[in-house]
């Protein structure tokens, strides 16, 4: 339970993402991680560390896009007294300080060009120069570099050296999105719940409830883990109920007075009172306002019987083929599935 930077799926995509840097790290070599924010590339840039004949020497980690442009070169190469403004002391840059271990370099399509010319003369010949001095250091570091930009394409675009990115890319280890590893979300979430429950007193972890497993499964999870994390951690600590969580918050932002408008602002005053004399007139039972205005179990019931009505409709367009079903839908086939076992639908078609 101290332990935060554990590496955990049971997916086959996200294994086999993780076999290959198994067996890259053993290797003196680059390795370019490839992933969407909250996939893990920075456990996965410790495990190609931890892994490999370099595991007592020091990791040493520079954020690319956390620099301004103008910083960029002073961090990675060092600099002498005097080289700039503001430079009372020397300083060694991040190459040197990961001399004999691995320089992690996140968020690498970020760099200037003048940064990536550098960084290729770093790579190539082992050496760097810090600014303001003309005598270059030989530096024993392995290279590890992650980014969630395709780099073929800024190639393309004339905004990455394509030779740097040939001298990077020994391997590409690319982590698959959370959305393509659904069965590892709920093994994550009890991980992370468990762990927020302990943090907070808790003295037994209860699990989820049947909605939340629900809102779990079927959300996009475009901020892939992190964001799943977030969302678990603060699903527990909000919880008061008896017995397993189930309520889930997906969006922290989510009320009625958020601001709105560009420069925000208060929230818009409610309508006023009809006037007395003019008393309301009914809506027809189907119209938007009438279901506006029905109790949460009739909402309920209407959001229930439109979502069966277009699995059934989209089951029937497609033959009844359900991974056909789940792309037209953008839905997983697993979320799919899920739904269907929630309409009974699961054996429609057969």
């Amino acid at each position: 339970m101290q332990r935060t930077t554990q590496v955990i799926g049971q997916s086959g995509a996200f294994l086999d993402a993780l076999e290959r840097a198994s067996r890259a790290a053993a290797l003196d070599r680059p390795v370019l991680v490839i992933g969407e924010r909250g996939t893990g590339k920075e456990l996965v840039a410790e495990r190609l560390h931890r892994l490999s004949p370099r595991w007592d020497q020091p990791l040493v980690v520079m954020n690319c896009a956390a620099l301004p442009e103008t910083l960029i070169e002073a961090e990675l190469f060092g600099h002498e007294a005097g080289a700039f403004t503001g430079a009372t002391k020397a300083r060694a840059g991040r190459f040197e300080e990961a001399h004999g271990g691995t320089l992690f370099l996140d968020e690498l399509g970020t760099l200037s060009m003048a940064a990536q010319d550098r960084l290729l003369r770093a790579v190539e010949y082992g050496e760097v120069t810090r600014i303001g001095s003309s005598r270059p250091l030989r530096v024993d570091v392995r290279i590890v570099a992650a980014t969630n930009e395709h780099l073929p394409d800024k190639v393309d675009r004339h905004e990455f050296r394509a030779d740097l990115l040939d001298r990077l890319s020994f391997e590409v280890v690319t982590l698959p999105p959370l959305r393509a590893r659904s069965g590892d979300i709920a093994v994550l979430a009890d991980h992370f719940g468990r762990r927020m429950a302990s943090e907070i007193g808790w003295e037994r972890w209860p699990g989820f409830g049947p909605t939340a497993l629900d809102t779990l499964m079927t959300h996009r999870w475009p901020g892939n883990v992190r964001e799943l994390r977030n969302v678990v951690e603060r699903a527990v600590y909000r919880w008061e109920g008896e017995g397993p969580v189930d309520r889930i918050e997906i969006d922290p932002f989510a009320s009625p007075y958020r601001p709105s408008g560009v420069h925000g602002g208060a929230p818009m005053p409610p309508p006023a009172p009809p006037k007395a004399d003019a008393p309301p007139r009914p809506e027809p039972e189907d119209s938007p306002v009438a279901a506006c205005d029905a109790g949460p179990s009739d909402f309920k019931s209407r959001v229930a019987r439109f979502e069966r009505e277009l699995l059934a409709k989209s089951l029937a367009e497609h033959r009844f083929n359900q991974r056909a079903t789940a792309e037209s839908l953008g839905l997983t086939y697993d979320q799919l599935r899920h739904a269907l076992r929630r309409h009974d639908l699961i054996n429609a078609g057969g």
